[in-house]
């Protein structure tokens, strides 16, 4: 009988950019491992959490005979039941992830090549704010950084590896530098990778938070051709009263008067954000600010999460919107979200577009935008693409 194929580990990742960049190091970690399936967990909403069981018992389906661990934000906040399904093995503690000790396993000092064109770097983890909303606290704790040495020690190591675009991420990105010495702005990190290394050909940001995008910063995003031309704003509504009842740290025209001045210095850029339908106490008027606010910006990059109480935060306390009600909300701000898409694809029309190409014979454009590449183009190439038409979507 010949010798039996050993199974590689896998690692499954939900949720945030965040995941994707942590998955990738937890691969390395486990890569010499037989027979291994970890899943990286979200806890984000309710239905977060119903993509992880679903995704806990699609791997097991898959690999009867794995070993199957789960990590990420779900494995503490929503522990006991994880540990609880016949399909789970073990759990690794979401702080303790990155540490090979928890896996069992010795540190790698050989990296194992991405799987991504993108190169995904946590340079920030944890988060010190206290939205009423967000349960994400309890499973990633208090912000903490990188030093600027780390980052660039992290960016060589993905440049060496061929990677043309770096994305800077973490859980409050905007938070990095306030708790290492002399709380330097997001902005000198982002000037110190670009300086650093001038070969980097693309530098985009995750998610920000608005009301912390330092001078700095606010000039390299117009003033840099290197950093990319796509905002993706944590903003979560357009109500005035709702942001505060969230304990956010901006308000509605903090939003508007940021993109006013972003676009005047770069008309090109694209705003994305993150939006809530059906928060508590929630009235007609409150969605009707949170829909306006889209069209404003305009946001053609969002993602509409339906509000679903978590457990530990002050908002699952408050008067609660019928389901029904919270459902049909969120499909207007998806509408609106898909006009607003629209009609912005529909100006790239005959404009060209530089594109990274990714395995699947379309490309991210500097804006974000999705676009289809000459056939045959190979992974990790960045060409220039003039679309004639768009397809559901997609520029071609």
């Amino acid at each position: 009988m010949g010798r039996l194929r050993v199974s590689q580990p896998e690692v499954i990742s939900l949720g945030c950019r965040l995941n994707i960049a942590e998955s990738e190091r937890i691969r390395t970690l486990i890569s010499g491992e037989e027979n291994v399936v970890v899943v990286n967990s979200c806890a984000v909403t309710m239905e977060a959490v119903r993509q992880t069981r679903q995704a806990i018992r699609k791997a097991r389906r898959a690999r009867p005979d794995a070993r199957l661990l789960v990590t990420g934000c779900a494995a503490d906040i929503e522990r006991e039941q994880l540990a609880a399904m016949p399909e789970v093995d073990g759990l690794v503690p979401n702080t303790q992830k990155l540490d090979a000790r928890a896996w069992n396993v010795p540190e790698r000092t050989q990296p194992v090549p991405p799987r991504h064109t993108r190169a995904f770097i946590a340079v920030q983890n944890g988060c010190d704010h206290a939205c009423t909303f967000c349960v994400i606290p309890q499973g990633r704790g208090e912000s903490r950084s990188l030093t600027v040495a780390q980052v660039l020690r992290e960016v060589e190591r993905h440049l060496d590896q061929g990677a043309p675009e770096v994305v800077l991420t973490g859980v409050d990105v905007t938070s990095w530098g306030h708790d290492l010495p002399g709380k330097p702005p997001l902005g000198e990190l982002v000037k110190a990778v670009l300086d650093e290394f001038p070969q980097l050909q693309r530098l985009r940001m995750s998610s920000l938070d608005g009301v912390e995008i330092d001078p700095l910063l606010f000039d390299l995003f117009t003033g840099e051709p290197r950093v990319m031309p796509h905002l993706h704003l944590s903003l979560q509504h357009g109500a005035d009263l709702i942001l505060k009842r969230m304990k956010r740290r901006h308000l509605r025209h903090d939003a508007v008067d940021l993109v006013r001045r972003l676009k005047a210095a770069r008309p090109d850029i694209a705003i994305g954000a993150d939006l809530i339908a059906g928060f508590p106490t929630e009235s007609e008027e409150h969605h009707a600010d949170n829909c306006s606010i889209i069209a404003e910006l305009p946001v053609v990059h969002g993602h509409v999460f339906p509000y679903s109480p978590r457990p530990n935060t002050p908002a699952a306390r408050m008067p609660r919107l019928d389901k029904a009600v919270i459902k049909a909300r969120a499909a207007d701000l998806r509408a609106a979200v898909a006009k607003a898409r629209a009609a912005w694809l529909d100006s790239l029309v005959g404009e060209s577009q530089r594109v990274l190409t990714e395995t699947d014979g379309t490309g991210y454009a500097e804006n974000f935008a999705r676009v289809a590449v000459p056939e045959g183009t190979a992974p990790g190439t960045i060409v220039s693409v003039t679309p004639t038409a768009v397809e559901e979507g997609l520029l071609k």
